[in-house]
């Protein structure tokens, strides 16, 4: 049975309404209405005031009938986990796989993407990032347009579903990390305003601001992001665009929310971690409580744009101080480029300076591909499009030997050719035909191409950006998935090969001659970026992985054109 009760401050009647009666609820103080209690699988919805539109619960846990619909009594305790032993895994080793759980397979559901979990196993990951996956408009989206953000998507299998999915994952030994978004609400299934003051004057990028200082807000926010770790047996959440989150209170909302998981970690018995997104490159983030924030990690976005420009040549947009190997060498050891030098891009000086002494490089998030990085190109294309194989191998070798948190984004392992562009299904004509031309519009000011664009909302974006599993059987992508699996497996057997400390890492470079060698413990890693073979200074030693010809000699080391080799010394 289910108790409710709502938060609705906003009006001076609320009345519950199912298929069986229409019931006014007990005004119970400082805005929360009182209920009776609804067995399981019961529809219901509130009218609010004299209204007769029926409104779903804004903390429903299941919306079978979408965002717009009723919202159904959930029994949290009816799924059998099978998970008793699990106690989670740490950030510090972890090899992180990126997925959308509706365009990872042609099923588009949790089920149909636990038939791939043992692929994962096999490449070496340790933790999934499933993006957000609480309930959107419209049958499929990205997931950062939710207004349920209780409720599981209904066409990934709701709620049922996502526990059957994490419960697979632990049995194969991978913990689930899972994205969600507290910045912003999307465009369409937004009643939280008709309720009560969720969101305050102002935007961000993506929409209206979150009420963060409204206790009630925040607690709301809290007690979901506590659900998926609870009731879920998630093991962590990843945090979207930190950055965003507007909050003037004397205790920031992330500095509270570490708190609480570390409460509940305790009290569950299991490691629950907290990653954010920033681009803000301030390691408050990362840094203890009460000083800092208190989250486990944060993405890098410096690592990947480095390693982007490198092996692309690209240097528009906020590439424009991204590509020379002396930019590279600097986030390889210091973590960010911009930590408090002057950003071109945002015309002003940007981040703070890390204390490489107290903050492991295992806490920061990097990666060659993602789904921001990719999905928020024009066209959606890959690095597959747009480096030939040979630097494709490169950056995997730069990327899991580097002494961040590595991050891959689902396919890349196998150099998938599908794009992933931005799609939506939003059902409102008015809005469909404003995503589409906003998109258009934006990427056009920004001096991209956009005559390859396609709509957001024609089918052909979403389906065109699911997985082709029949690619990693191919010769090329079998290759690189062969020199995934053998980079992970490499790291996973050498601790030097994942130590964090970036103090400890030396890093040699030739600017004109595009190669690099970045000393890593008894290892070198040695990449070529140029069209013809390079002679590295420092000879001797064993070569463990090589993308392609190596000859060693007292000296030197030659490295084949656009080739990497890890040599031990």
């Amino acid at each position: 049975m289910q108790a409710i009760r709502v938060w609705a401050p906003n009006s001076a009647r609320v009345r519950l309404t199912t298929a069986a009666s229409t019931t006014d609820l007990a005004p119970g103080g400082e805005g929360w209405w009182d209920g009776p209690q609804l067995a399981p699988e019961t529809d219901y919805a509130f009218l609010l005031g004299d209204s007769d539109e029926p409104l779903p619960d804004p903390a429903s846990r299941w919306q079978p009938y979408g965002v717009h619909g009723s919202s159904r009594v959930y029994d949290q305790d009816a799924h059998r986990w099978r998970d008793a032993a699990w106690r989670g895994r740490p950030l510090e080793g972890a090899v992180i796989y990126e997925l959308h759980v509706g365009t990872f397979t042609a099923g588009a559901c949790f089920d149909s993407a636990v038939q791939h979990l043992d692929h994962l196993v096999g490449l070496g990951i340790t933790h999934v990032e499933v993006m957000p996956v609480n309930a959107v408009n419209g049958r499929w989206n990205w997931g950062y347009d939710g207004v349920g953000w209780y409720a599981v998507h209904e066409p990934y299998g709701g709620p049922d579903g996502f526990k059957r999915f994490v419960d697979a994952c632990h049995a194969r030994g991978l913990a689930v990390l899972l994205d969600v978004v507290y910045n912003h609400l999307g465009p369409s299934g937004n009643y939280l305003p008709r309720f009560g003051p969720y969101l305050k004057p102002g935007r961000n990028t993506w929409g209206e601001l979150v009420n963060l200082e409204e206790p009630a807000v925040r607690a709301f926010v809290i007690d979901n992001a506590l659900m998926w770790l609870r009731d879920f047996h998630v093991d962590g959440l990843r945090l979207d665009a930190i950055h965003a989150l507007a909050d003037s209170s004397p205790t920031h909302l992330l500095a509270e929310l570490s708190e609480r998981v570390a409460v509940l970690g305790r009290e569950l018995g299991r490691r629950l971690l907290l990653v954010a997104e920033s681009d803000l490159n301030d390691p408050v983030v990362i840094t203890a409580r009460p000083a800092g924030y208190g989250l486990d990690g944060q993405w890098d976005d410096d690592v990947h744009h480095a390693l982007h420009a490198a092996l692309t040549g690209e240097r528009q947009g906020y590439y424009c101080d991204f590509g020379p190997l002396s930019v590279l060498a600097t986030v390889l050891t210091r973590g960010f480029l911009h930590d408090g030098t002057y950003s071109t891009f945002r015309g002003r000086l940007w981040g703070r300076p890390l204390d490489l002494r107290h903050t492991p490089g295992w806490r920061l998030v990097a990666s060659l591909q993602n789904h921001d990085q990719v999905g928020n190109r024009a066209v959606g294309d890959r690095l597959t499009e747009l480096v030939p194989p040979e630097l494709l191998r490169v950056g995997a070798v730069l990327l899991l030997t580097a002494p961040f948190t590595p991050l891959l984004w689902m396919g890349e392992e196998w150099g998938a050719r599908t794009r992933w562009p931005f799609f939506t299904s939003h059902p409102e004509p008015g809005l469909a035909e404003a995503t589409g031309k906003g998109r258009i519009a934006e990427f056009a000011e920004h001096g991209w191409d956009v005559r390859a664009m396609i709509d957001p909302q024609d089918p052909a974006a979403y389906r065109g950006a699911m997985l082709d599993w029949t690619e990693p059987a191919r010769p090329q992508h079998a290759d690189l998935l062969r020199l995934y699996r053998s980079l992970i497996a490499l790291r996973t057997a050498e601790p030097d090969l994942r130590d964090g400390d970036l103090s400890a890492i030396r890093v040699r470079f030739a600017e004109d001659e595009r190669w690099l060698a970045v000393q890593r413990g008894r290892f070198r890693v040695l990449a070529n970026l140029s069209g013809r073979p390079r002679e590295i200074p420092g000879g001797g030693g064993e070569v463990v992985l090589a993308t392609d010809r190596v000859e060693i000699a007292p000296t030197c080391v030659t490295v084949a054109a656009r080739s990497a080799a890890i040599v031990r010394v």
